[in-house]
This record gives structure tokens, C-alpha cells and sequence, in this order.
């Protein structure tokens, strides 16, 4: 098991300050599924002293939702045969530690594995999940037939009203967290009375990760989050005649996110600003598209007057404050490889028809033909740690 204490020495057995730090996606530049790009080794290996201490900042960036931040730095650690800490990790819920405004608030979670234990960690205090609410309101859930009561249980605990809707993640089974999520947000939050068609304002919803698609060990990718937050939304608009709004939406390609890994990145430089950050993904969509919009936001940073308040973009509309005395990256440098989502024989997303296809946008995040296109390509993530060490050689 992973101390504080130990991860914290891990991270920052580096004496000298450097002025890169390293982002990797996981699934499909790392790893696919359970199994281990065979060029990721490699390229890990060419990022590690001989002490096992990694050469420059590097924090491991990754929609994944369904885990304690501990174990998927244990898993990755094993799996790449390299020392990785819980501070190098950074799962699409980890910003909503963040959001103190809702730690006190009563929370429906949805998604796979410990949610409710996730949710502890992050600070939040009254959490539902849907089996809770399931249990509860038996009555509800009427899509499978096999799994209908033939009698109405008694249950000793009487839930809270619910005060907002987290989701992690893709569930187990969608028409189940569906329909008790759309019963949520149509009674405020009493899913056991008659939906109220008088309702102003929609509860809000934190949605992490929004990816259409994820590679894993089949051939072609798989449904990603994204694809159950289009159902929900759909759902919601026959329903109601209103689209689904996001109090925030958290993983990549939100500038939330980069924002908060490149603080992890800052923590392992000893706090020392860093120059560039390069990011390598296999998804356009996010990890590219994540990177260049948080690249334009630096850019911008750097140019414009900090306001007093100095916020900065979730990339929902929403501003959520930052560390005052914090000092942004110069640039962040996009890198995406070929072993995942995309494909070299398949349409780049250039045409609109595609990019709609292949892009689950929130609010004010539009597809920008410069948006998705990388400052590099390559082969495979050890191509990519190759050109980051040949760009920052002394030499070149």
C-alpha cells in the first residue's frame, strides 16, 4: 500500500529543476484493456535514472473514474514495471476535490466500482448511490422484468433529499441509472413523489469524462462515457424540451483538468514554474484537443492583464478560482501516437460531419479544425518520449 509520505519522497527525488513536464494519456498510449503496449516500457525506461527516479516531472493523466487514485498508480506501477505515486495521477474525478460548494451536499453518485468510497475521498460527505435509491424506491426500476419486486421492501433508512448528481462514469446498467437519474432531476431530487413539471431550476450535475470512445483490447473502440451522457441528454430533451445543462464537466478535454495536472507537474519541480508541458494522447478528441485548448488558454494567459479575480475556465463557462501566486506553463505541446482511438487510414476529423461524429462537446466547447490538430504525430509513445528528449537536447 502507497504512504502519503512515500509517494510524496518518490516524486520529488529529482535535485534539480527542470523545465519540461510530461503528461501521458493511459488507455491506448500505455496500456489496452489489461495489456501492455509494448513500447511503453521502453519509453518509461528512457524517463527513469537508475535509481528508478523519473528524469523530469511526469503525472499520468487518464478519464478513468472507476478507482481509488492509490490503486491506479499501484496498477500502472506494476504493470510498467516503474515507480508511480498517487500524486502522479490524475483520474477524471480528481478536480472535485475542488468543489467544497458541494462536499455538504447530498449526492447521487453513478458509475462502477467504490463510488461511494470515491466520493469520501474527494470530500464528499451524504452520498447516494443508485442501488440505495434503488432499494428505496423499488418500484422505479422497471425495464427488466426479471428484476421487478413482487412485493415492496421496507427499508429501515430514509434517504435524504438529493442536492445534486455526480457521475463518474459509464455504469453497469444504463437504463437503470437512466431512468432514476431522470426521476431525480424531474422531482428535485424526490425521485418517489410525481414528476414536477413547474420546476425552474435543474439540480446540478458534475460529470466526469467524456469520451464518445476508449481503446481497449478489441479491435475498434469502445462506448465511452460520453455515449451514456448523449443518452441522458437526449432523454432529457424529449422529456422536458430543454437541454441538459453541466454545473461542471471534469477529465479531458476540460481545462480544469490540465490546469490541476499541471500543479501536480509544478509539485514535483520543487514548485518551480515549468516551460513546457508536453501532453501525449491517442484520442483527438480529448487528449488533443484538450492539450491545444489548454496551450490557447497559456498563450492567452501569458498576454493578457490578470484580472483581480483571477479565474480560470472550466471549459463549461463556469470559473472556478485557482492558486493565487500560481505561475502557468509557457506552452503545452500536443503529441498524439498511433497505438490507440486513432486511426492513420481513418478521416481526420477536419470535415464537420466526422468531427460530430467522433466529438462530444459541452457548452462552449466547439470542434476548431486547429483544435484537433496535433503539433506532432507519431508512431508510438516511445517515437513520442524520442522527440521530447531530441527537442529539449542541449544539442538542438
Amino acid at each position: 500500500m502507497w504512504s502519503r509520505g512515500f509517494g510524496l519522497q518518490l516524486v520529488r527525488q529529482a535535485s534539480t529543476v527542470r523545465q519540461v513536464g510530461v503528461l501521458f494519456d493511459v488507455d491506448g498510449v500505455l496500456l489496452r484493456g489489461g495489456s501492455v503496449i509494448p513500447a511503453a516500457r521502453r519509453a518509461l525506461r528512457k524517463l527513469v535514472d537508475q535509481n528508478q527516479s523519473f528524469l523530469f516531472p511526469v503525472v499520468f493523466v487518464t478519464n478513468a473514474g472507476s478507482c481509488l487514485r492509490h490503486h491506479k498508480a499501484q496498477q500502472l506501477s506494476h504493470l510498467l514495471d516503474v515507480q508511480i505515486a498517487p500524486e502522479q495521477v490524475v483520474l477524471s474525478h480528481s478536480p472535485l476535490h475542488m468543489m467544497e460548494t458541494f462536499h455538504h451536499k447530498c449526492v447521487l453518485v453513478s458509475g462502477q466500482g467504490p463510488v461511494t468510497q470515491i466520493a469520501h475521498t474527494l470530500g464528499f460527505q451524504k452520498v447516494v448511490t443508485m442501488e440505495e435509491l434503488s432499494e428505496q424506491h423499488p418500484l422505479l426500476d422497471m425495464v427488466d422484468h426479471s428484476r421487478r419486486p413482487t412485493s415492496t421492501p421496507s427499508s429501515s433508512r430514509i434517504l435524504p433529499q438529493i442536492q445534486a448528481i455526480i457521475l463518474f462514469g459509464e455504469p453497469i446498467r444504463w437504463e437503470t441509472n437512466l431512468q432514476l437519474i431522470v426521476d431525480v432531476l424531474l422531482t428535485n431530487g424526490r425521485p418517489g413523489c410525481v414528476y414536477d413539471a413547474r420546476l425552474s431550476a435543474q439540480m446540478p450535475i458534475l460529470a466526469c469524462n467524456m469520451d464518445l470512445l476508449w481503446m481497449a483490447e478489441a479491435p475498434s473502440p469502445r462506448f465511452g462515457h460520453g455515449m451514456f451522457l448523449l443518452c441522458l441528454e437526449s432523454i432529457y430533451r424529449k422529456l422536458t424540451g430543454r437541454r441538459l445543462e453541466y454545473e461542471a464537466v471534469l477529465g479531458k478535454p476540460s481545462l480544469l483538468t490540465y490546469q490541476y495536472a499541471e500543479q501536480l507537474l509544478r509539485q514535483q519541480n520543487q514548485n518551480h514554474k515549468l516551460s513546457t508541458i508536453y501532453a501525449v494522447g491517442d484520442n483527438l478528441m480529448t487528449d488533443i484537443y484538450g492539450a491545444n485548448l489548454y496551450n490557447r488558454y497559456l498563450a492567452k494567459h501569458h498576454t493578457d492583464t490578470m484580472s483581480d479575480t483571477k479565474l480560470v475556465a472550466q471549459g463549461t463557462g463556469t470559473p472556478v478560482p485557482v492558486v493565487e501566486e500560481f505561475a502557468f506553463a509557457a506552452q503545452c505541446s500536443s503529441i498524439l501516437v498511433c497505438t490507440g482511438v486513432y486511426n492513420p487510414q481513418s478521416p481526420l476529423p477536419g470535415d464537420q460531419n466526422v468531427s460530430e461524429t467522433m466529438f462530444h462537446g459541452q457548452n462552449d466547447l466547439k470542434v476548431e479544425p486547429d483544435l484537433v490538430e496535433p503539433s506532432h504525430m507519431v508512431e508510438d509513445v516511445e517515437a513520442a518520449v524520442d522527440l521530447m528528449l531530441q527537442q529539449e537536447s542541449p544539442n538542438t
